[in-house]
């Protein structure tokens, strides 16, 4: 008797426990499926609002922004492994309410954002800005099309590739102390194309730039850059690298623009199987007060030669079948785009 009453004494207090919840239950550690969260301005979806649509958005959540002009801003923080998706770039435009300077940004003081994923929008610009990253990792912007600057500061693997970039008055992209890359864009119509200062460590890729008022791209401070298999064309510059910055540019394509690298004696600077024609002041540039032509700069493997564009009137920068920009040291061909295939020859 006196064991059986212990055993019911000690089973009242197991099951005390366990409804005190000091026993592991399934309400403890919910593993909720992620949610696509539908904002929409005709109340089809979830929410009218983006901002409060990314704010109930949990990790692992995707926000889906139906078509439509939306007149309003979003900011995000505070937020991990969430994605954002327009219904593509010419049917989701974010418009702004002109209340804050820019209309997206990612990360707010001191708050950041991680692992963000952006796409399929058109965002535009207020007060300059267009969308701005602040203190945030593991950042992609893919497939927008941005109508101002980019500005990115104090942020860490950001991706930004295959968008369309331009109609700034300043900068299209402006990135300082950051880590970024720069794939597969088209960056146009700015005062500078891209503008990178002081410790960022930046990758630039298969880029078009074009139709800067200034230079394509333009380096300086304490920023480390490599510069690889890009066009930039039809702009008041090529490339400058200044300040004490290390750049080390191969398989681009610099032509039409007035000056094609220009170069100041303070940076450390490595050129390679580059292809530099028709910059109307010079292809190589001392940096000073003035410039000076300093044709000694170019790298033994760089070319002066004609590209041979599809187009370049109409921006029809693909390379034509017979250049000469083709197998030059590692590169299957220089600049940014493949070549066009050679007519198929007719058997009969």
């Amino acid at each position: 008797m006196k064991f059986f009453m212990r055993l019911v004494f000690l089973t009242a207090i197991l099951l005390g426990i366990t409804s005190a919840g000091f026993a592991l239950t399934p309400a403890e550690n919910p593993t909720s499926a992620p949610r696509t969260i539908t904002v929409a301005l005709d109340d089809s979806g979830d929410f009218t609002s983006i901002q409060e649509a990314v704010d109930s958005a949990g990790k692992g959540d995707t926000v889906f922004i139906k078509a439509g002009a939306y007149a309003q801003d979003l900011t995000i923080h505070s937020k991990e492994q969430i994605k954002i998706v327009g219904a593509g770039v010419d049917k989701t435009i974010l418009l702004g309410r002109g209340t804050m300077v820019g209309v997206l940004h990612v990360g707010k003081w001191p708050y950041g954002a991680t692992d963000i994923d952006i796409s399929e929008l058109t965002i535009n610009e207020h007060g300059g800005h267009a969308l701005g990253i602040f203190n945030g990792t593991l950042i992609t912007l893919h497939h927008l099309h941005v109508k101002g600057m980019v500005f990115s500061q104090q942020v860490h693997d950001v991706r930004i590739e295959d968008c369309v970039i331009g109609g700034s008055e300043t900068t299209g992209v402006h990135v300082t102390d950051s880590q970024v890359q720069l794939i597969g864009n088209v960056i146009h119509d700015n005062d500078h194309g891209v503008n990178v200062t002081g410790k960022s460590d930046i990758r630039l890729e298969r880029n078009i730039i074009t139709r800067n008022l200034f230079e394509a791209v333009v380096i300086s401070d304490q920023a480390k850059v490599v510069l690889i298999n890009n066009t930039l064309v039809k702009n008041g510059g090529g490339a400058a690298f200044l300040g004490s910055s290390t750049i080390e540019a191969s398989g681009n394509i610099v032509s039409l623009n007035k000056v094609g690298f220009l170069i100041a004696a303070s940076s450390q600077t490595k050129t390679s199987y580059n292809a530099l024609f028709i910059n109307s002041d010079g292809n190589y540039m001392r940096a000073g007060s003035p410039n000076v032509p300093a044709p000694e700069l170019q790298a033994e493997s760089d070319m002066t030669t004609d590209p041979r564009f599809v187009d370049a009137e109409h921006d029809d920068f693909r390379l034509k079948p017979d250049t000469t920009l083709l197998n030059r040291g590692t590169f299957r061909y220089l600049g940014a785009l493949p070549p066009l295939l050679p007519p198929a020859h007719n058997s009969q």
